[in-house]
């Protein structure tokens, strides 16, 4: 329709595509000491997820925030009351900017959250023991014009990672600490 209006719009694939339900802008997961996942968010990665953009100038944000923006026809989640997605600015996007109004932060964890994984000891105690802030917003892409090559514009909403390394213990040493716990109950007991 937008294109119907003379707007450039084009599709926007991201691959890796957060579901940040609470808008913490990490994906997170819980599990029990024994390593069962706790269902406590609804939280989740979508192999991937398509929205539009589409070119205007943004008197409302300011000029800075002209350009491409996110324009989600399928929104998974409420907005001011009701279900829709954008426009959310590009450069907002990539600049972190997610105080500004049309679902910024809701599309910057789409493309940027960290993944995080929690064991829950109980309700008030729960420890992280992985992250990985590489995994959502990979190739995100649209159609490139006239042919029907893929074009990565990851670069347009998000720096490029720098390597780094994940928060994590490994499965082994995990299971030996739970060992080593139980030990010390049934010794103190």
């Amino acid at each position: 329709v937008l294109r119907c209006l003379g707007i450039p719009t084009r599709v926007i694939t991201n691959f890796n595509s957060a579901h940040d339900s609470n808008i913490n802008l990490s994906i997170d997961k819980y599990i029990d000491m024994s390593g069962k996942t706790l269902h406590l968010t609804e939280d989740s990665v979508w192999n991937f997820h398509v929205w539009n953009e589409s070119w205007f100038t943004r008197k409302d944000l300011g000029s800075f925030y002209d350009g491409w923006q996110v324009l989600d026809a399928t929104p998974q989640e409420k907005s001011k009351g009701i279900y829709q997605c954008g426009p959310a600015s590009i450069r907002a996007i990539k600049e972190g900017d997610v105080n500004l109004d049309y679902d910024s932060p809701f599309v910057f964890a789409a493309v940027n959250a960290d993944c995080v994984t929690w064991i829950r000891y109980s309700k008030k105690r729960k420890e992280r023991i992985y992250s990985n802030t590489r995994k959502i917003g990979k190739c995100i892409s649209t159609k490139a014009v006239g042919t029907n090559s893929r074009v990565d514009v990851t670069a347009n909403y998000k720096y490029p990672e720098v390597k780094g390394f994940s928060f994590g213990i490994p499965y082994s040493q995990y299971k030996n600490s739970l060992m080593d716990d139980r030990k010390i109950l049934v010794t103190a007991v």
